[in-house]
């Protein structure tokens, strides 16, 4: 399997993120990672939790490293009016029509896990062990790590001593971000249903209008994180989709909710998930609704959890490699930077992975943003998306564009730096 060069991984990740797929429909990405991989000497599963593949590398006694990228688009129409932008639509499983973007950068971390695959396949007599190279599905839905273990992953490939990953941000080029301990935040996502009595505009009086329920509704849970969590805690509550009726003098029969609570502890994820349901229930006893709310969990996201002493030996691998780079870095107008932030509020679920098979987690970011948005800035004060230079889109936004390079030949060099910390 012959490494990637630099122009190499940009045609592969801009063919990537012109067509983004939607979780567990990543067909054609896992097709391409298959075909990559077997093309080296890697050992290659696939169709695990669904669309998942994992090539595995045996190079003698030593260590299971396993390094995980996620494959998964959002479903969001692009901005970004990029030559490589998406114009790919699909539709989602509650089978509304959708663009599709890669709006926070799994098709960067595809390409750069694959550049990693080949440069250690490629160094095999520089280290022993065995190597894993994980693509997953489904991580925007929090359920594509627990489907690979559901279906045997680790029955399959074998338990790894360590997990590694990593994640775009928006974040100069050139900049590294290891949290030790507690790095991401739990994530609940509902979908609630609330029931009325539909009929004509004209007669509201003979009807329960699902649709001011809702409105009431979605202001009433707004005073629960204002109103129910101290100030020495930390939740967010969002309300990210309201649907209810087709016609502006049709009251409809029902409104959908769909709800996503964010926490760092469990007991306040407890209570906030409680006060939900409670807060939900009242204001449909209070408009008369003619049967309860329904409440459906749609994804479930765990904290992410860095194992701190894994994390101290990793960062300094990382650091390493920025070293190794500062050159292309200083010409992209940076400097190489690895910082410890506070946890973010964003989730992932590559934790699941560690956590099943009982081994140490680190999981880093790393800066994808062009430098010159950060002129003037200090970086170890940017404590996360909120508190982004203006003109930088977020990951989730239709704008988010990482530079491709240097940010492609970084994360291949510090995916491969990472391993071979831990690689005998």
């Amino acid at each position: 399997m012959s490494t990637l060069t630099s122009a190499e991984l940009t045609t592969v990740y801009t063919d990537l993120h012109a067509h983004p797929e939607l979780a567990f429909a990543e067909h054609r990405t896992a097709g391409i990672v298959a075909d990559r991989l077997r093309s080296g000497e890697y050992e290659v599963h696939t169709g695990l939790g669904g669309t998942g593949v994992v090539g595995v590398l045996a190079n003698g006694d030593g260590p299971t490293v396993l390094l995980r990228a996620d494959m998964d688009g959002l479903p969001l129409t692009e901005r970004t009016g990029l030559d490589h932008a998406s114009t790919d639509t699909a539709t989602t499983p509650d089978g509304h029509e959708t663009g599709t973007m890669h709006a926070c950068g799994h098709d960067l971390h595809v390409t750069c896990l694959l550049g990693a695959a080949a440069e250690l396949a490629a160094r095999r007599t520089e280290w022993s062990g065995t190597l894993q190279v994980l693509f997953q599905p489904a991580e925007e839905v929090g359920a594509g790590a627990r489907a690979m273990v559901a279906d045997g992953l680790y029955d399959r490939i074998g338990v790894p001593d360590v997990v590694l990953g990593q994640h775009v941000m928006p974040f100069p080029v050139g900049t590294v971000n290891l949290t030790p301990g507690t790095s991401m935040a739990a994530a609940d996502s509902l979908r609630i249903t609330l029931h009325g009595t539909g009929g004509h505009g004209s007669s509201p009086e003979a009807t329960v209008d699902p649709v001011l329920m809702a409105a009431a509704t979605v202001q009433r849970l707004q005073g629960i994180v204002a109103r129910e969590v101290g100030m020495g805690e930390q939740a967010v509550l969002t309300v990210g989709s309201v649907r209810a009726g087709t016609q502006a003098n049709i009251i409809p029969d029902r409104a959908e909710l769909l709800v996503n609570v964010r926490s760092f502890d469990h007991g306040v994820r407890d209570r906030v998930l409680a006060a939900i349901h409670r807060v939900v229930d009242a204001e449909a006893a209070a408009s008369g609704a003619p049967r309860p709310p329904e409440y459906e969990q749609i994804a479930l996201f765990n904290p992410t959890v860095n194992d701190p002493d894994a994390a101290d030996r990793t960062r300094t691998a990382l650091a390493a490699v920025l070293d190794e780079h500062e050159d292309a870095i200083r010409e992209a107008g940076s400097r190489p930077t690895v910082v410890a932030m506070p946890p973010l509020s964003g989730s992932e679920d590559v934790g699941d992975l560690a956590t099943t098979a009982g081994a140490p987690l680190v999981y880093w970011n790393v800066g994808g943003a062009d430098p010159a948005a950060f002129a003037g800035v200090d970086v170890s004060a940017v404590t996360g998306m909120g508190s982004l230079p203006d003109g930088v889109a977020p990951n989730h936004s239709p704008f988010f564009a990482p530079v491709p390079q240097p940010t492609l030949d970084l994360g291949v060099a510090l995916l491969v730096g990472a391993a071979r910390e831990w690689l005998a």
